[in-house]
């Protein structure tokens, strides 16, 4: 966690930590670190976009770099625009999921991938040095507005074919999304019936895709005897998923789907997720010649391995999947069109789900202060190793403890002054013993920090 950037970017309240003045420096360190080149720049749909975008803008061209200016964009439509464009980097002004009153900078490679923790570390001492690329008045570069949505229709229809037609319900959060996601499933030749599709900033349900937010997204594929219902946040970079019947698909349920669906449109390969990912994945990917690796939190960190070993497919048990036959950028609306490019190959969801092992999961969140985290980390792996018989260890984001038929993980929020414990076991009974004893270890280890 830097000074600025936490988890996935700079998020915070507009005009209380993430002001114009904020947005500028960023843009003149994102110019500096480049030295030159262009940039591409989007926001999501959120009321205080275009001020936090035009101070940014206004950075990136002191210090000597075209801007190209998509506008109104989800985060998907950035990721591909800055390969369009043949950009060297790019910005979305988004809170993703947060609540309106915030907002963000997320900063992109020029393949699409998030900018590193460490890439990050770098803007974050230019900012706070002031050694800023100043360009002299001959050297000031321009904007250029430009629209990728036609492009990314067209090269998206590229990859994805349907040979029936389907009813499709899209619920777009008053987001991002809600300029290209309904477009899309259009061309692909389906009904779209959208819901919350007015990209006011005014959002009239939860931003984050779930059970909970998504209850009228749910009733209307009821009413519309629809095929599918799909939702999106903010910026449009994760999918919820409601099937045919009008329930709700489980995050790791549909990660599992997705995942399986991809090693039979791709070949054999390697899954990237995360240490909070269950063992459903892993138990239904294996027989389709699929093999799970776990990383950190957060798509940087899914992006880079999926870099590193090839992968076929990653994602996150959010709905943040990254496809990398498409690009490195979390992306919630490419993702809608192989939700159904799934449906016309292999039939209905909720019959599909089916297949997918059910396990018990916990989650707990303990308060914790920020400054005490790393010492009840360092506590709870030395007691965690005394307390459970396990069979292995994996550390690298957290700690997370593994037997055949159970995991827990330990993990700081990066977010928030909480302790996060996330288990897994296959009955009820077992994982309510080892919560009991997870929880009695953290709060014990956070007293003694």
């Amino acid at each position: 966690m830097g000074k600025y950037f936490g988890t996935s970017g700079i998020r915070e309240v507009v005009n209380e930590k993430l002001t114009p003045e904020l947005a500028l420096k960023v843009g003149m360190a994102l110019g500096t670190h480049l030295n030159g080149g262009t940039v591409v720049v989007g926001r999501d749909t959120r009321t205080s976009g275009e001020m936090l975008k035009n101070a940014l803008i206004s950075g990136l061209l002191s210090t000597g770099v075209d801007v190209i200016d998509i506008g109104l964009a989800p985060t998907p439509l950035t990721g591909f625009a800055i390969k369009l464009y043949g950009a060297d980097a790019g910005v979305t002004i988004t809170a993703s999921h947060n609540p309106p009153e915030y907002n963000g900078i997320k900063v992109w490679q020029s393949n699409g991938m998030a900018y590193t923790p460490d890439m990050e570390a770098e803007l974050e001492a230019i900012i706070d040095s002031g050694n800023f690329k100043r360009a002299p008045w001959n050297e000031i570069r321009t904007v250029r507005k430009a629209d990728p949505r036609e492009d990314y229709i067209r090269e998206a229809l590229r990859m994805v074919h349907l040979d029936g037609s389907y009813t499709v319900v899209l619920d777009s959060g008053n987001g991002a999304g809600s300029i290209l996601s309904p477009y899309l499933q259009r061309e692909l030749g389906n009904k779209v019936i959208s819901l919350n599709a007015h990209p006011s900033g005014f959002f009239v349900r939860e931003l984050e895709p779930n059970a909970k937010s998504l209850s009228a997204l749910a009733k209307t594929v009821r009413v519309m005897k629809a095929d599918v219902g799909i939702a999106h946040d903010g910026d449009a970079d994760r999918i919820g998923v409601i099937d045919d019947e009008g329930n709700f698909v489980e995050y790791e349920v549909m990660l599992s789907l997705i995942a399986g669906y991809m090693l039979r449109k791709f070949g054999k390969g390697k899954i990237v997720t995360t240490v909070d990912a269950g063992f459903a994945l892993d138990d239904y990917v294996r027989p389709l010649g699929g093999e799970v690796i776990r990383t950190r939190v957060g798509d940087v960190a899914v992006a880079d391995e999926l870099v590193r070993h090839g992968g076929v497919f990653g994602g996150e048990p959010s709905g943040t999947w990254i496809i990398p036959q498409w690009n490195f950028t979390p992306d919630g609306i490419f993702a809608g069109a192989l939700v159904l490019e799934m449906i016309d190959r292999l039939g209905p969801i909720s019959e599909l789900a089916k297949e997918v092992p059910r396990y018990v999961t916990l989650r707990a969140k303990i308060p914790c202060p920020n400054e005490k985290k790393a010492k009840a980390m360092e506590i709870i792996a030395k007691e965690a190793l005394k307390t459970f018989e396990y069979k292995r260890l994996i550390d690298i984001d957290g700690i997370r403890i593994e037997n055949d038929d159970w995991w827990i993980l330990f993990r700081p929020s990066g977010t928030e002054p909480i302790m996060r414990i996330t288990l897994e076991a296959h009955t009820e009974e077992k994982a309510k013993e080892l919560m009991e004893k997870a929880e009695r270890l953290v709060k014990e280890a956070i007293k003694r920090a």
